[in-house]
């Protein structure tokens, strides 16, 4: 029996000779022993508690065949999916006028047309519904909720025929949240709403700064108050869009937002994440980099005091950018295609249109680009596959080339897992 590929495996901070073992892959986290770790290391390591690591995968019989199963994973993950999911852009509008706005360059007044919905509408019953394949949109704009009765036009058919085909349709909001109300929550739900996405860039000060309406006014309290009014509805996710300069002032928005009535248990996820550059845009207007020393400072303050007032965030888990997955797209309100909402506006980068159906995409975003022997030999594989093609493309190079985040994860990962740990129910 052998350690795993995708092992990490860190000292106790508290007990001599004793061992945090995290599976990449499996998302296990275990303490052992040091006499149990060097005898797996020496290859006579048998019991139950050996036998407990294997099923944990953190011991397997050939680590070249589980090298090998990796190579084939996302293969598998495609494979074996039955949901079909996509984001539709349905404009490029918005009631606000944050200072970073990525779509700023390209943003007007576009709007998904009657017939592009229809076409969409058609295609997903044609080519996913009717066989048999769930279906879940993400409205996305500018603000979606500036298209409510686009809303309806698409949900209410494609409900419909979920329904007759014995599937199920839903769709999520990623919304500033200013328009969405108690009431028109109650109006979406029936359509098949599961989920919503809000934005707070931190306390009001400086969230009214960065994302005030277009008429100048604040938008903090109206969030807020919407948040309050809803999260008994439906599942609210909470994000937030931090600066080098601001970052420490977040905790101060979670303590209103707690002195206010939204305690953690209102919340399903709280993740704040740092402004990146514009489309277009230099990497210095923005974080283009998970390599960046005071990035690294922020993400594990900002964990620590969302998990110390019981909010839930994000854990080190599998992941993949979103190109690798088969059965994920973007439908821009033009009817273009796209890998990845953060490709609109690329030139080069569509993958089709709704007209047309899906070109073959492979060579032109690198598909599988992870797959060398340097990533595949790599514990952190499971956590990245290469990591985020937008982040090359900021950073000016080819796709072809992986966002490494070797460095980034050496710097955080063993904290992320104490910060978790910690906070593990007692046994």
């Amino acid at each position: 029996m052998h350690l795993s590929r995708y092992l990490k495996v860190y000292p106790s901070q508290d007990r001599p000779d004793q061992f945090l073992l995290y599976s990449t892959l499996r998302g296990s986290l275990a303490t052992v022993s040091g006499e149990t770790l060097r005898s797996v290391e020496a290859g006579s390591a048998s019991g139950a508690e050996v036998e407990t690591l294997v099923r944990l995968g953190m011991v397997v019989a050939d680590p070249d065949r589980e090298k090998e199963q990796m190579r084939g994973m996302l293969d598998r993950v495609n494979g074996g999916n039955r949901v079909f999911r996509a984001i539709v852009v349905l404009n490029l509008d918005c009631n606000l006028d944050c200072c970073y706005c990525y779509e700023e360059d390209f943003r007007g007044n576009h709007y998904l047309s009657e017939s592009t919905a229809a076409l969409l509408v058609d295609t997903l019953v044609r080519e996913r519904i009717s066989r048999g394949t769930d279906v879940a949109l993400s409205f996305y704009g500018g603000e979606p909720l500036l298209s409510q009765g686009m809303i309806r036009r698409i949900s209410g058919p494609l409900r419909e025929a979920a329904r007759e085909h014995g599937v199920a349709y839903s769709f999520s909001l990623v919304t500033n949240g200013t328009l969405l109300d108690r009431g028109t929550a109650e109006q979406l739900l029936p359509l098949g709403l599961k989920g919503v996405k809000f934005t707070l860039d931190g306390p009001r000060e400086i969230h009214d700064g960065q994302r005030p309406y277009a008429s100048g006014a604040g938008s903090f309290d109206t969030i807020r108050d919407n948040i309050r009014a809803i999260w008994d509805l439906v599942p609210v996710q909470l994000g937030g869009n931090f600066r080098q300069e601001n970052f420490r002032a977040f905790p101060r928005m979670l303590d209103d937002l707690i002195g206010c009535g939204i305690t953690p248990e209102k919340l399903a996820l709280v993740q704040f994440t740092p402004v990146i550059p514009k489309a277009g845009c230099s990497a210095s207007s923005g974080c283009a980099s998970s390599d960046e020393p005071w990035l690294v400072e922020a993400l594990l303050f900002l964990r620590e005091e969302i998990l110390a007032r019981g909010f839930t965030t994000s854990k080190p888990k599998v992941s993949a950018c979103i190109v690798e997955l088969e059965h994920n797209m973007v439908v821009n309100w033009d009817g273009s295609l796209y890998k990845c909402p953060a490709f609109i506006g690329t030139q080069g980068l569509s993958i089709g249109t709704l007209e047309g159906g899906v070109t073959d995409y492979g060579a032109s975003h690198s598909i599988a680009n992870w797959q060398t022997e340097s990533c595949l030999d790599c514990a952190y594989l499971p956590l990245c596959f290469g990591g985020c093609r937008f982040l090359t493309l900021l950073k000016g190079r080819n796709l072809s080339e992986v966002d490494c985040r070797r460095a980034f994860l050496d710097a955080t990962l063993e904290q992320f897992l104490q910060q978790d740990f910690a906070r593990r129910p007692p046994r």
